[in-house]
């Protein structure tokens, strides 16, 4: 529960009730100010007592507005009656009470509000954890940048990077997941029970609804506003942003299994914790449990993300109430997510480099260099280069020595043979470390 507390009072229950009454406020002052006979500008006091309501939300105004929803058995309505309680005492806010919630269908509040719940927690909570998560990894691509691994495609020995560089390849990848889900347009709409201003055009023809839906929405709540929609907003927007949450949790998912795998292969040490046990019954053991709870976390939150992603967007007609239910688990989702940067950080935190384990299995592939040795041979024009070092190595595993032997009998010029000779495994990484720093 303490991992997540930071996204609790922005997607809870309590987190939508908050801004349900944001949004209900700045339509209500916003209706002051459209030229509305019946309805003239409210004073700097009501405008200043009704957003230090919004501003001092707290857990004794949720509560109030559901003991109302005991009665009024609709959550919306609870709200509108709450904020006309607050009313009483002051003539000019009493005198315009029928103007909360006018021409409002209760979508209007709502969709409004799930995009503000949405807005903050992940400019305030998601963007910052996954910042953090890509800091950590650029400072150990950085520093690993020079130190030399086997690489493995297809679980077999392969050229030669460096530890630096592969974690620079999840760093590259996530940026990309990290822009996609900070430009996401979070999308809203105040336009009535199906969309059409209906109730709104015949009550106040002289206004122009949609300039005036636009305005609300976008510069009193900063958010993006939808002209075309049914009664909810169609959701696409959310669709959008939980499959760039997902595809941050699938490069993160790989990076954990990865590793998981190089902890396995004693490629990373793992820092020890007093007191801490990682077996009931085999003292020795030291397990990856932080990488292996990354992983569980994001995939449930994968599995959340996809439902919301696949469902939202679909609605019967002009509206069915399933996308109502599925919205609350938002900061479920979310959550998942949160935990699962929260379990890498603290693996990450742990992870020790073995140089001596990554050394010795650089030291007996040395396989490896048949690539490097080939293509040299390849720019010189010598005779079947590939088959002959295919019909020397595939499948064997050759000495340095051997290598080496392999290479004197070559027909090269002296500088390009003396190259060769002085290549290990080590050594052969490219523009690896090169490639780790740029990111």
């Amino acid at each position: 529960a303490a991992k997540v507390a930071a996204l609790r009072p922005l997607l809870s229950e309590f987190g939508l009730m908050h801004r349900r009454v944001q949004v209900e406020v700045e339509w209500f002052i916003a209706l002051s100010d459209a030229g509305l006979r019946q309805f003239p500008p409210l004073g700097k006091a009501a405008r200043q007592k009704l957003r230090r309501r919004v501003a001092a939300f707290a857990e004794a105004d949720a509560q109030a507005i559901k003991d109302i929803e005991k009665t009024t058995n609709h959550d919306v309505k609870a709200v509108e009656y709450w904020i006309k309680a607050g009313f009483e005492g002051d003539a000019e806010l009493a005198a315009a009470a029928e103007f909360v919630h006018f021409a409002c269908t209760s979508e209007d509040i709502n969709n409004t509000s799930h995009a503000l719940m949405l807005k903050h927690a992940r400019a305030e909570v998601m963007l910052p954890a996954l910042d953090a998560v890509i800091d950590t990894l650029r400072g150990m691509a950085h520093a690993l940048a020079e130190v030399p691994m086997l690489s493995r495609t297809h679980g077999q020995t392969a050229s030669p990077t460096t530890l630096g560089k592969e974690v620079a390849n999840v760093v590259a990848r996530l940026a990309t997941a990290r822009e996609c889900i900070a430009a996401v347009p979070l999308r809203a709409k105040m336009n009535g029970a199906v969309g059409n201003y209906n109730a709104h055009q015949v009550a106040c023809p002289e206004l122009d609804w949609p300039a005036f839906s636009r305005q609300v929405v976008e510069r009193r709540l900063g958010l993006v506003h939808n002209p075309h929609t049914i009664q909810i907003e169609p959701h696409d927007y959310m669709a959008e942003l939980f499959d760039a949450f997902a595809r941050a949790n699938t490069i993160l998912i790989d990076w954990a299994r990865d590793v998981w795998s190089y902890v396995s292969l004693g490629y990373f040490k793992q820092r020890l914790k007093e007191g801490e046990i990682g077996s009931s019954t085999m003292p020795h053991k030291v397990n990856p449990i932080d990488f292996e709870n990354a992983e569980g976390n994001f995939g449930l939150a994968n599995a959340l993300l996809a439902h919301l992603s696949q469902k939202l967007p679909i609605s019967r007609w002009q509206r069915d109430l399933t996308d109502s239910t599925v919205l609350r688990n938002m900061g479920v989702a979310l959550g998942y997510t949160l935990l699962g940067y929260d379990s890498l950080q603290r693996g990450l935190g742990k992870l020790q480099v073995n140089d001596a384990a990554l050394a010795a299995d650089l030291d007996a592939a040395w396989e490896v260099l048949a690539e490097a040795v080939q293509t040299v041979m390849r720019r010189h024009g010598l005779p079947n280069p590939y088959e002959r070092l295919k019909a020397m190595t595939r499948g064997k595993a050759i000495t340095a020595a051997a290598m080496r032997k392999f290479i004197q009998s070559l027909e090269l010029p002296a500088a390009d043979k003396q190259r060769l000779l002085a290549l290990t495994p080590a050594g052969y990484t490219g523009l690896a470390a090169e490639l780790a720093r740029r990111v």
